[in-house]
């Protein structure tokens, strides 16, 4: 006869019993019989409100999710002969990006016979990492992939804020 062990609906063990008389003690108390873990010897049943179980079952999956934060991968996009102007404009908003904590991901595309000289790509990319490194760390090193290639920026341990800290309202008023 197939047995299971029991755990009552108190929450106390009632040991190992059959399915039969589970099902029984379950009924008596006008509840359900829930197999909780299946691959155990041998397998573990509760008594309780299988509802009520699958309400919070989805409840904590929902605080869960809320409590997850979704990292977005936000992108530049340069070419080899992007001018200094222009990139500064793209490197000043992947720095706010990544004070937001979001990764950013910097490509620069080849077109025709630039791909001849991919280390002009290399250099730019070198040099953007170089002027967000207060801010962010490499997490993908420059690649190619096809005709593009690409850097992987983090958001890493930034000093800015540690300065506003240090700015607190005693150390302006003993300047004062």
């Amino acid at each position: 006869m197939p047995e299971v062990r029991l755990i009552g609906p108190d929450g106390g063990n009632v040991g190992v019993v059959s399915i039969k008389q589970a099902l029984q003690i379950a009924r008596d108390a006008d509840l359900d019989l829930v197999e909780v873990s299946p691959n155990a010897t041998p397998p573990v049943c509760r008594v309780m409100d299988f509802g009520k179980f699958i309400y919070e079952r989805a409840k904590k999956e929902r605080e869960a999710r809320k409590a997850q934060t979704k990292i977005e991968v936000k992108e530049i996009r340069l070419r080899p002969k992007t001018n200094e102007a222009h990139r500064g404009f793209k490197v000043d908003d992947a720095r706010r990006w990544l004070l937001q904590g979001h990764k950013v991901r910097v490509t620069v595309k080849f077109r025709g016979r630039e791909m001849d000289y991919p280390e002009i790509a290399l250099e730019d990319l070198k040099e953007i990492a170089q002027s967000l490194s207060d801010v962010a760390v490499i997490e993908q090193a420059p690649m190619m992939e096809g005709r593009t290639m690409l850097v992987v920026l983090a958001p890493g341990k930034s000093p800015a804020k540690k300065k506003e800290k240090a700015d607190s309202p005693a150390e302006v008023q003993a300047e004062a």
